[in-house]
C-alpha cells in the first residue's frame, strides 16, 4: 500500500512505478477525500499496475474512485452508511465490472458484535466479515474477496482459519500494523506463512513501519520460502563463526542488492569458509566462498575455480550472468 498522499500525484506515481520495480503485481491507494479521489484518473494513466481505492466512511468516494478507473475497491460497508449506500457503491462496482474487498479489522468492529463476543474476538471478526458478505450476495454481488487482520498473530490466524471453513470467497491474509521492520518481519512471516502453508489466502499484504518496498520484499521472501513464487535469487548465507576471515556482512549486502530486482530464479550460497563452504552448500546452483586471500566459485557443491579473494561478488555477478544467459538459450 502506498504511503504517500494520494492527491500528490507525482509522489505516488514514482512510489507506485518503484512498488512494481520491485515485483509489487497490486497496489492499494488510501482514498480519504474527494482529492484524492479524482487524482485516481491522471495516476491510473501514468502507471499500469492494478489499483484498488481504500476507502472509508463516505460512500461517495467509493462511487469516484471506481469512476475515475480504480480496478478495485476496499472497503466496510458497516462504516460508509445503511444498506441504500452500501448499494448505490454494488451497483457501481456491477456496471464497471469491478471487485470489492470486505476489509474488516479487529480495532473496527461493531459495538454490538464487541459487546456480544465480549472485546475484538476472532469469532466476532467472522460474524463481521459474514454479515457484510451476505449484506453483497443479497444485492447479488458475488466478486467479493474479504480480509480479517488484527495486531497480533494468534488472533489473526484464528479469525482466518475460522472464515476459510465457512466461505469460498477469496481471501487477502496479512497482519495488521506489525509494526517495525523487526517485529513487523517477525509477525508477518509467522501470520501470512502459517496461512498460506494451510493452503488459506489468495493475496497478501506485509504491513511494515517502513517503505512500502520493504513489504514487497518481504512478501516475496516468505513466497519463497515455502516455495510458492520465486522471484529474483535464493540467498543461502553461513551465520558466521569463529573461523571466517572475510566480511561476510558485507559481501552479502552488496549481493543482495544488487540482485534484489533481478528476477533470475537462482540459488546463490555465499559461505565464509573455503573448506566447509562448497559442501554445506551442495544445493546452490552458484555459489562463493573465501578465506585467507582466495577465493572459490562453485556449482552444486563442486569447486569450479580459484581466485583472489577480493574478486568475490565480481566473479558472482560474472557467473549469475552466465547461468541466466545458459537458462535463455535453453529456454530457446
Amino acid at each position: 500500500m502506498t504511503n504517500t498522499p494520494t492527491h500528490d500525484i507525482r509522489a505516488t506515481v514514482s512510489q507506485i512505478r518503484r512498488l512494481e520495480k520491485a515485483g509489487c503485481e497490486i497496489v492499494r491507494l488510501a482514498v480519504p477525500d474527494m482529492p484524492a479521489a479524482t487524482a485516481l484518473r491522471i495516476i491510473k494513466k501514468k502507471t499500469t499496475i492494478p489499483l484498488i481505492a481504500d476507502i472509508h466512511f463516505d460512500f461517495r468516494l467509493a462511487l469516484a474512485a471506481a469512476e475515475a478507473g480504480a480496478d478495485g475497491l476496499r472497503i466496510n460497508p458497516g462504516n460508509i452508511g445503511g444498506k441504500k449506500r452500501v448499494k448505490t457503491v454494488v451497483d457501481c462496482a456491477r456496471e464497471r465490472g469491478i471487485p470489492i474487498r470486505i476489509g474488516i479489522n479487529a480495532g473496527s468492529l461493531e459495538k454490538e458484535i464487541l459487546k456480544k463476543h465480549q472485546g475484538a474476538t476472532p469469532e466476532g471478526m467472522v460474524e463481521s466479515a459474514l454479515r457484510h458478505v451476505r449484506m453483497l450476495e443479497d444485492l447479488g454481488f458475488e466478486h467479493i474477496k474479504i480480509s480479517l487482520k488484527a495486531s497480533d498473530v494468534p488472533r489473526t490466524l484464528a479469525a482466518y482459519r475460522l472464515l476459510s471453513a465457512q466461505t469460498d470467497h477469496p481471501l487477502h491474509v496479512g497482519v495488521t500494523e506489525a509494526g517495525s521492520l523487526f517485529s513487523g518481519i517477525v509477525k508477518s512471516a509467522l501470520g501470512i506463512g502459517m496461512l498460506l502453508a494451510e493452503g488459506i489466502g489468495d493475496t497478501l499484504r506485509v504491513s511494515l513501519t517502513r517503505d512500502p518496498v520493504e513489504e514487497v520484499r518481504v512478501g516475496y521472501e516468505i513466497l519463497k520460502a515455502l516455495h510458492i513464487r520465486r522471484y529474483g535469487p535464493e540467498i543461502i548465507s553461513c551465520p558466521t563463526c569463529g573461523r571466517c576471515d572475510i566480511d561476510l556482512f558485507g559481501i552479502v549486502e552488496r549481493v543482495e542488492k544488487a540482485l534484489w530486482k533481478n528476477p533470475v530464479p537462482v540459488k546463490l550460497a555465499v559461505m565464509g569458509c573455503v573448506v566447509n563452504g562448497p559442501g554445506e552448500a551442495r544445493e546452490a546452483d552458484i555459489g562463493i566462498a573465501g578465506g585467507k586471500g582466495t577465493g572459490v566459485l562453485f556449482r552444486k557443491g563442486k569447486v569450479v575455480k580459484k581466485f583472489p579473494q577480493k574478486r568475490l561478488v565480481a566473479v558472482l555477478m560474472e557467473e549469475i550472468q552466465r547461468f541466466k544467459k545458459e537458462r535463455k538459450e535453453a529456454t530457446l
